[in-house]
C-alpha cells in the first residue's frame, strides 16, 4: 500500500509547532513540519505533501509570502494558514493571495482537523495507465482524483499533447460513472455542418440522407462521461446550443419534437488561452462560466521534468511489444538526452520520439542516435510560469554576458523572437500571431530569455 503523503506544518514557534503536529499524528495522519519558510520550500521542492498548515507571523519568510512561493511552485497544493486575530487584515490578503482558509488562534484540536479533512489532497489513485512520478503531476492526479467524486463539469486546459484526454479518462474510471460509457468527440475533427446532429443526434427524416433515427454522442454518454475536445473550435451558432444542454440537462435532437433528459458528467478541453478566445469574441462568456466549474491546468511535460524518464520507458515498453521487439532498453546516455529536450510537442512528441526509435534501434539498446531529437532547448523552471506582461515599454536587448551559451538554431530562434516581439511593441498576442505560436509557449520562452539575460524589463 503506497504511504500516505504527510501534512507539512510550518511554524517558528517549536512548542506550537509540536502541539500542531501531535494533534496531526494523533489523528492518525501523516506529518512533516518546518521550522521556516525556507525550510518548507527546501522540503517541498524534495517531496510531495498533500497540504500545508502554515502560521502568517514568521521570519524571514512570512507566511503571506511563503503562500506566493507555493502558489507558483506548487500551484495545486492547498494550504492554510494560521493567525491571531489581529491579523485578519493580513488573512484577508492571504485568501486572495490562494490560501484555501485560515484558522484563527487560539483554535481547538477539532477545527484544525476539520479543516485538514475538508482542504487535504486525497491519495493519488493507482492507476498504471496515469504515470506521475513528478510532484506536480502527483498534486495534479490527487485533484483530478477528488474532482472524480463529484458530478461537477471539469474544464482542463494545457497546451497540445500534454495528456489532457488522459485525464479526462482517469477523472472517468475513479468515478462513480466508471461503470458507464466514456464518450470522446473531437470538435475540430468534425465538420460544422455535421457537428450538431453529431452531438444530439437526429431524427429519420431530419434532413437529406436521414435514413433512420442516430442517437447522438449526449444520449450515447448516459450515466457516463462525455469528452468535449478542443471546445473553443465549436461554431459561435453551435455553442449557444450546447449552453442550453448544459443548462437544462437535456437534449433534443435535429428533427425532433421529445427532450431527452441527460444523466452524464461533461468534461471539456482546449488548448487555447480560454480568456483570450472570450476576449476575441472566439467563444461564448456564458458557455466559459458554465463550463468553467472545476478547471484543470495540465502542465507542459517540461515542468513535470520527472515524469519524461518513467513516460519514455512506458511508451518505448508499449510500442516494443507491440512491434515484437519486447526487450527494448533506453541507455543512460539516451535517457538523459530525453530529459535535457525541451518537449514544445510535449506527451505526443514523446510518444512518437519512442515509436520512431522502436524502428530505428538496430539493437536491444535504445542509444541517443535512435531517437533523432530536434536540437534540445534547455529544460524550463518546473513551476507554473507566474503571470507576466509585456508591455510597449519593455526593452528588449541581447547581454552580452548572458550566463547561459545558446546554440546556433536557439540563437537564430531568439533573435527572431524578440525582434517579432519589439515590431508589434511587446504583444504578445500580435507576436504569437506572427510567430504561428501559442501565448503561453511565447510567455514561457520569454520568461526564460529574462531568466538568462537576454530580455529586460
Amino acid at each position: 500500500m503506497t504511504p500516505a503523503l504527510p501534512i507539512l506544518v510550518v511554524e517558528d514557534d517549536a512548542a506550537l509547532r509540536e502541539a500542531v503536529c501531535d494533534t496531526l499524528e494523533l489523528a492518525g495522519l501523516a506529518v512533516v513540519s518546518a521550522g521556516g519558510g525556507d525550510e518548507a520550500l527546501q522540503l517541498l521542492a524534495e517531496r510531495t505533501v498533500s497540504l500545508v498548515v502554515s502560521d502568517v507571523r514568521m521570519r524571514p519568510i512570512d507566511g503571506i509570502t511563503l503562500l506566493k512561493e507555493i502558489r507558483y511552485r506548487h500551484p495545486y497544493l492547498p494550504v492554510v494558514l494560521m493567525t491571531a486575530f489581529a491579523d485578519v487584515d493580513r488573512a484577508v490578503e492571504a485568501m486572495r493571495a490562494g490560501a484555501c482558509d485560515f484558522l484563527l488562534k487560539p483554535f481547538e484540536p477539532k477545527a484544525l482537523l476539520d479543516h485538514v479533512q475538508r482542504y487535504r489532497l486525497p491519495e493519488a489513485h493507482a492507476d498504471e495507465r496515469a504515470i506521475a512520478i513528478d510532484a506536480v503531476s502527483v498534486s495534479l492526479f490527487a485533484l483530478a482524483g477528488r474532482v472524480a467524486q463529484s458530478d461537477s463539469t471539469v474544464l482542463l486546459t494545457g497546451e497540445s499533447g500534454v495528456g489532457k484526454e488522459v485525464v479526462a479518462r482517469f477523472i472517468h474510471r475513479h468515478s462513480a460513472r466508471s461503470k458507464g460509457p466514456f464518450v470522446a468527440i473531437n470538435c475540430a475533427a468534425i465538420p460544422d455542418s455535421l457537428l450538431e446532429a453529431t452531438l444530439f443526434g437526429y431524427e429519420k427524416g431530419a434532413f437529406s440522407g436521414a435514413q433512420h433515427a442516430q442517437a447522438g454522442k449526449f444520449e450515447q454518454a448516459q450515466h457516463g462521461s462525455l469528452l468535449l475536445d478542443e471546445i473553443t473550435e465549436m461554431p459561435l451558432g453551435l455553442q449557444a446550443k450546447l449552453l442550453r444542454v448544459l443548462q437544462e440537462r437535456e437534449v433534443e435532437r435535429v428533427g425532433g419534437k421529445q427532450p431527452v433528459v441527460l444523466d452524464i458528467r461533461v468534461i471539456a478541453t482546449s488548448n487555447r488561452d480560454m480568456a483570450d478566445a472570450v476576449a476575441t469574441g472566439h467563444f461564448r462568456e456564458d458557455l466559459f462560466y458554465r463550463l468553467n466549474v472545476f478547471p484543470l491546468l495540465i502542465p507542459a511535460l517540461r515542468q513535470r521534468s520527472d515524469d519524461i524518464a518513467p513516460l519514455a520507458r512506458h511508451f518505448l515498453a508499449e510500442h516494443g511489444l507491440r512491434a515484437g521487439r519486447p526487450g527494448l532498453r533506453l541507455s543512460a546516455a539516451a535517457e538523459a538526452a530525453l530529459c535535457q529536450h525541451a518537449w514544445p510537442g510535449n506527451v505526443r512528441e514523446l510518444e512518437n520520439v519512442m515509436q520512431r526509435a522502436v524502428i530505428l534501434a538496430p539493437g536491444d539498446r535504445v542509444e541517443i542516435d535512435s531517437l533523432h531529437l530536434a536540437a534540445a532547448a534547455p529544460l524550463a523552471p518546473r513551476a507554473a510560469p507566474r503571470p507576466e506582461m509585456v508591455t510597449p515599454t519593455t526593452t528588449v536587448a541581447a547581454s552580452p554576458a548572458a550566463p547561459r551559451k545558446a546554440n546556433k538554431m536557439s540563437e537564430v530562434e531568439r533573435e527572431h523572437i524578440l525582434a517579432t516581439l519589439a515590431s508589434v511593441d511587446g504583444s504578445r498576442t500580435l507576436a504569437g500571431q506572427r510567430l504561428g505560436m501559442s501565448e503561453r509557449t511565447l510567455r514561457h520562452k520569454l520568461r526564460q530569455y529574462r531568466l538568462d539575460g537576454f530580455l529586460k524589463t
